[in-house]
């Protein structure tokens, strides 16, 4: 795994962060089943990020991976 070091790549993934900390509903909901928390993923083509998370009963965002596309 390689550390995100440019700043190119501080700065996607930053965006992305913001983008689901304002709607946490707007990544597509992942299959899988209902017993755990709703695994979403979140996808900026332009960016070039994709995000795995799932959004709390508080609607707290945990992140689970950071990938580039």
């Amino acid at each position: 795994m390689d550390a995100i070091t440019s700043e190119a790549e501080l700065h996607a993934l930053d965006r992305a962060l913001v983008v689901i900390s304002v709607d946490p509903d707007i990544g597509e909901p992942l299959p899988g089943d209902s017993t755990g928390p709703q695994l979403r993923q979140y996808v900026d083509d332009v960016e070039r990020v994709r995000l795995l998370y799932w959004v709390t009963a508080l609607k707290t965002v945990v992140v689970v991976a950071f990938i580039e596309v």
